[in-house]
């Protein structure tokens, strides 16, 4: 074992003096390094960087401190002197892997923009998948990536009548859509194609039926619950949610749309 937090998926948070997570203040550029020790080259950054090909190469669960320090020519406690463990590592890892670009000219409609902003967020999860078996929460808004992130949100938004709160509402709506479908995806492509024939639908709807499932059971008779395509039919089964990422994120901006002239309506009112 490479340390305490080799076994771990970001738990417990260390605090610097500030009160401020240490990985906040590592990413942001806040934290001294010890001088202790001579300084060989090693940075945090070249850290992440070992780290982000040994996850893109062979998966998450293959990052080590020991892996890392072994592919730098370095000890693993050389590393300790940049990053205090593997649960900052990661969560250093996952910012640098969903950062989106920092010069963007987002569409002048806001509801391009809207979606030009999610292409990005998407673009940065679907490049480094692994980065979503971390877990996101207090410490992952304030690190770089994301604060980026969510300042290019707020910016497609800055021409509609709501409040900040209800701002920050609708990009942490559009993420979670974002990275669900993400996640979605790779599941569906671990899991494979399942094709199932017609005779095996037609034992589905033996159990699967009508009287007991009154709204889904026609919608799964129709075939649009599952691929029913003959096995071997040399038609390779696309796991990308394309049209349904799309449906998702108009159905979110239409909402989006009906609160803009509930509010437009109300202010009108009230000036009335």
């Amino acid at each position: 074992m490479d340390g305490i937090g080799d076994e771990t998926m970001c738990g417990m948070v260390e605090p610097t003096e500030t009160g401020l997570p240490r990985a906040v203040t590592v990413a942001w550029g806040m934290q001294e390094v010890s001088q202790r020790g001579p300084n060989r080259g090693l940075s945090h950054e070249r850290i992440v960087a070992a780290a982000i090909e040994i996850a893109d190469a062979e998966g998450l669960a293959a990052v080590t401190m020991q892996a890392v320090a072994t592919s730098l020519g370095f000890t693993t406690m050389s590393l300790y002197r940049y990053v205090s463990g593997k649960d900052e590592l990661l969560r250093l890892m996952q910012d640098a892997a969903i950062a989106v670009p920092e010069q963007v000219t987002l569409p002048g409609d806001w509801r391009d923009a809207l979606r030009s902003w999610a292409g990005l967020v998407r673009a940065a999860f679907r490049g480094h998948p692994w980065a979503l078996e971390i877990p996101r929460g207090q410490v992952s808004v304030l690190m770089p990536s994301s604060v980026r992130a969510a300042d290019l949100g707020l910016a497609a938004l800055r021409e509609l009548p709501l409040d900040d709160e209800e701002k920050v509402g609708v990009i942490l709506v559009v993420s979670q859509h974002v990275t669900s479908t993400v996640e979605l995806e790779l599941n569906l492509a671990d899991e494979g194609t399942v094709a199932v024939s017609r005779e095996g639908l037609d034992l589905l709807g033996e159990v699967i039926t009508p009287e007991r499932f009154p709204h889904l059971a026609p919608v799964l008779q129709a075939g649009h619950f599952l691929d029913t395509r003959p096995a071997g039919d040399g038609v390779e089964t696309e796991h990308g949610l394309d049209a349904e990422y799309d449906y998702g994120l108009d159905l979110i901006i239409a909402g989006l749309e009906q609160r803009v002239r509930d509010v437009s309506a109300r202010v009108a009112d009230d000036d009335a």
